[in-house]
């Protein structure tokens, strides 16, 4: 058992975190020059090959162990859904408000793992469920800068993404650590890669945009390096409720980056979604 360091614990998750958020402005900068699709296997190819490239040699196939292959390749499937879903979304709305409504998934997680794990579903997560969806009416409020279909596509990132979890709280039982990140990375850039030949540019892009094409995925690895490393340092209890402190880094972004805050009542649906998070957390903290 590694020895903990609970503040060294919390400055790597804030750390994955902002390395999270920087992934996202990243992103959203691409998509405005590149298609959804091509931005998506960038980020999907670089994983996998830089995790083979620091993994392979020591792991080889073990990288491609599954015990249960069927459902390893529907929780990738539901994460390059997901990232179908929030890449899409991210080219219609801001950064801030469109990962506020991606962080209702915690509490649709909640509510799914009764039918699906067995688990009790209490009051408290369907009073958490009714925060957040009042926080969404106040994002989606007329005259704010989101769109319905972009309201659509985070909804529905928020909902693969319940599943991917639920999915990975099965197999985390029976499956390898890295076999788990490794999977979804290869399945998403073996699918995206069939459509290449048709979102692939007429030229090549110039280096500044490949060195960023490249740089999700670079990104999205060292930030689950870093946000795995924060783990083996302090309890999940502690780290956990830091995840919605992303919508502060989304929201300072968005400003710094697309010169874009939300208003008044976006705030306050931002707001009231953390909450409806944090009230799930807290219940699971409790029972805990």
């Amino acid at each position: 058992m590694p020895e903990q360091h609970p503040m060294r614990g919390i400055v790597l998750m804030s750390a994955s975190l902002l390395l999270f958020s920087c992934l996202d402005a990243i992103t959203k900068h691409l998509l405005q020059t590149y298609s959804v699709p091509l931005v998506i296997w960038a980020r999907y190819t670089v994983h996998w090959l830089l995790m083979l490239f620091i993994l392979g040699p020591s792991m080889g196939l073990r990288l491609l162990d599954a015990r249960r292959p069927g459902l390893m390749l529907l929780r990738s499937l539901c994460l390059l859904a997901t990232s179908g879903c929030g890449v899409a979304a991210f080219s219609q709305m801001p950064l801030a408000e469109t990962s506020a409504i991606i962080y209702i998934a915690p509490v649709m997680v909640a509510l799914l793992a009764g039918p699906m794990l067995g688990e009790k579903v209490h009051r408290h997560h369907w009073l958490a469920m009714g925060i957040g969806f009042c926080g969404m009416l106040l994002i989606a409020h007329p005259g704010g800068q989101v769109t319905p279909t972009g309201i659509l596509l985070a909804v529905g990132a928020a909902a693969f993404f319940s599943l991917y979890q639920i999915l990975t709280r099965k197999l985390s039982l029976t499956e390898n650590l890295w076999a788990l990140v490794f999977h979804p990375a290869l399945t998403g850039s073996l699918l995206m890669s069939l459509s290449l030949p048709l979102i692939w540019p007429d030229t090549l892009p110039p280096w500044p945009d490949l060195l960023q094409l490249g740089a999700i995925g670079g990104i999205a690895v060292l930030g689950y390096a870093v946000q795995t490393r924060a783990f083996r340092h302090a309890p999940v209890s502690q780290l956990v409720p830091l995840g919605y402190s992303q919508l502060i880094w989304s929201t300072l972004l968005g400003w710094l980056v697309f010169n874009h805050l939300p208003d008044g009542p976006a705030i306050i649906g931002i707001a009231l979604i953390a909450v409806g998070g944090l009230v799930v957390i807290r219940s699971q903290r409790t029972k805990a």
